[in-house]
């Protein structure tokens, strides 16, 4: 194996506050060195790199094309090793950490709520949640717990169901009173607000109808579906949502059902944890945990 390179955090350090003040004077004031010592690390620096992150241009210290896209790197190993050093800081000897990885929206409108009471339960147990829209790692221990949409299928991982959804379209109120449908197929005459997650949730809303429609895949796009509550919320458009993410808004009279006609998704929501963690005391009781609010609900 060759020998890795890495520069020591006082040189990267030096670097990111000289950098940032383009001055080795202000940079040696806020890390309480010498001018000098701060000069010597970028140098160093320099010479592992073979190549200069610095030039004096009118006797004023400028960063080189390679210093600048250097500062980036610099700045995320920097701030990564600040936030890892203050996580394990914020945790007493007997704290076990729970990382819990789940879509966004998810997230905000049904586990949150659910959390409710699980830290006097289980005081010991501290969750770490994440967002998550790309497919992450369950199995390799980037997540003890997950939440996923699907067809409840992941290699090596226990898939536990929660429950089903329906998606319904809906708008802003003064969308609908400005036009009231006489067909489903109306609505595809409107700008139809689409969910990167869910790319053919209005061709298969259309075609439950019977439908056909040239424009299914046309409209705006969004990440998560909170952009697309919001963007129907502020009158951008049809969006199409499971309804218990809407629930709230639908209460509050911020959206409307824009046709009447929910329908089931082609696939559930579950919870997964690696088939080697079932008896890991954290997991156990988190998955316990979010059994029983599922069965309240039911």
């Amino acid at each position: 194996m060759s020998k890795r390179l890495m520069p020591s955090t006082t040189a990267l350090q030096c670097f990111e506050a000289a950098a940032r003040h383009l001055s080795f004077t202000r940079a040696a004031q806020e890390l309480h060195l010498t001018q000098s010592a701060v000069s010597k690390q970028v140098a160093q620096l320099e010479d592992m790199l073979a190549h200069p992150l610095f030039q004096r241009i009118r006797r004023r210290l400028q960063l080189t094309p390679a210093g600048a896209l250097y500062l980036t790197e610099v700045h995320k190993i920097l701030t990564q090793i600040d936030i890892s050093s203050r996580y394990i800081l914020s945790y007493g000897d007997e704290t076990e950490v729970l990382r819990i990885a789940t879509q966004p929206t998810f997230g905000a409108r049904w586990l949150v709520p659910r959390l409710k009471g699980f830290g006097d339960r289980h005081p010991r147990i501290h969750l770490d949640i994440r967002n998550e829209l790309e497919p992450f790692d369950l199995v390799q221990a980037k997540a003890d717990v997950a939440f996923f949409f699907g067809q409840g299928t992941w290699p090596g991982a226990t898939c536990i169901e929660l429950f089903s959804e329906a998606v319904v379209p809906v708008c802003a109120p003064t969308l609908l009173a400005q036009q009231r449908f006489a067909s489903a197929g109306e609505l595809a005459e409107h700008r139809l607000l689409q969910c990167a997650s869910r790319p053919e949730a209005w061709h298969e809303w259309f075609l439950g109808l019977g439908l056909h429609s040239q424009n299914s895949y046309h409209g705006p796009r969004f990440d998560t579906f909170y952009l697309c509550i919001r963007a129907a919320i502020a009158g951008c458009g049809i969006a199409l949502i499971p309804r218990y993410l809407v629930a709230e808004e639908l209460a509050e009279g911020k959206l409307v059902v824009a046709w009447d006609h929910p329908l089931a998704s082609n696939g559930r929501h579950f919870m997964a944890h690696a088939e080697h963690a079932a008896e890991v005391p954290k997991v156990r009781a988190f998955v316990e945990w979010i059994r029983e609010r599922v069965a309240q609900a039911d």
